[in-house]
């Protein structure tokens, strides 16, 4: 189970420190992913981060700005967002899943990630 932390409304070019805390003592063998939600919109893919912290992926939109970290000690995964833009207004969910995949960029799509957290709402204003 996953539950995410940390939304809020914040300024235009403010920060905000999205957390998902896991309460599986195997966190450590999931991979991690952030994507986030608008209102009309699909689900898309912000940022992911491998199960050993090797490997970590954005989407172009907040590459620079946005930073994804994890603490499998915590069992928490992180998302810190500077430089917050209205157009970074959504819901955002942190994502799991330690099965295997059959393509190298399956952690944009989230079909291929088996477990959720419930959505924490980021407002930025203009």
């Amino acid at each position: 189970q996953l539950q995410a932390s940390g939304g809020g409304l914040v300024q235009a070019g403010g920060s905000l420190r999205l957390s998902c805390t896991a309460s599986e003592r195997t966190f450590s063998s999931y991979a991690m992913g952030w994507f986030r939600q608008s209102s009309g919109k699909k689900r898309e893919f912000v940022a992911f981060i491998s199960m050993n912290n090797e490997l970590t992926r954005y989407a172009d939109s907040v590459k620079g700005r946005f930073t994804i970290s994890r603490d499998n000690v915590k069992n928490t995964v992180y998302l810190q967002m500077n430089g917050l833009k209205p157009e970074d207004t959504a819901a955002y969910y942190c994502a799991g899943d330690g099965s295997l995949h059959r393509f190298s960029t399956w952690y944009m799509f989230a079909d291929e990630y088996g477990y959720w957290g419930q959505g924490t709402q980021v407002t930025v204003s203009s």
